[in-house]
């Protein structure tokens, strides 16, 4: 049983079943991916995605996303344009910059659709549990590069997939809008296929530098 990878297009076998649902792996870039006709309805995807407790006032979650904050303040500053893209119902990390006087835009699909932010040249993107909802991620990643200026950084949090993970039993891909799922091969994959300059790893975080 195969299928092409969403991400480089090569062919990508059955690697795993849960609850129904089958998993393919791709040798080429390493992508663990949701099986398409598995992938949530566009009205089933922003259900789910308003059950988020996305709060910006909510402690917990400004504690969740502090580690990407805190690299994005490390590299820019506020004279720097920044975009929170898929920032969800609640853009916890653009207050966050905001309060500290950052210029940060917002992009959302299903919550903030302003397609003239996907116009803009930025200095830096941020992506916080977003790049594992991508249907299309050769569409969004190409999108994102497109979007920033040479020397600019995409942050991608994500809670990347290894061998050493129990996948039946991995509470991540449980989540119904999470269907593509990242190998360090993965990033290092869209590293050099993107034309970025340069990839850091970090626990949850990768960075990519155009």
């Amino acid at each position: 049983m195969t299928t092409n990878c969403p991400l480089c297009r090569e062919s990508a076998s059955y690697f795993n079943s849960s609850r129904g649902k089958e998993y393919f792996e791709c040798p080429t870039c390493g992508a663990v991916f949701l099986a398409p006709q598995y992938y949530p309805s566009l009205k089933d995807e922003k259900d789910r995605y308003l059950t988020h407790n996305n709060d910006i006032n909510n402690a917990g979650y400004q504690e969740f996303v502090r580690p990407i904050v805190e690299c994005t303040v490390k590299h820019f500053n506020k004279d720097h344009l920044g975009l929170d893209f898929g920032c969800g119902t609640g853009p916890v990390i653009s207050k966050l910059l905001q309060d500290r006087g950052y210029n940060i835009k917002q992009y959302d699909p299903f919550f903030f659709d302003r397609p003239e932010h996907l116009q803009k040249i930025y200095d830096y993107i941020i992506c916080s549990e977003v790049v594992e909802h991508f249907h299309n991620p050769a569409k969004e990643f190409k999108l994102l590069r497109s979007m920033l200026k040479s020397g600019g950084k995409l942050f991608c949090q994500t809670e990347r997939y290894s061998p050493k993970i129990d996948f039946k039993n991995w509470y991540y891909k449980n989540d119904s809008t999470h269907v593509f799922f990242y190998q360090k091969q993965t990033f290092d994959w869209i590293r050099a296929n993107f034309n970025f300059f340069s990839l850091a790893i970090e626990g949850r975080l990768a960075v990519f530098t155009a």
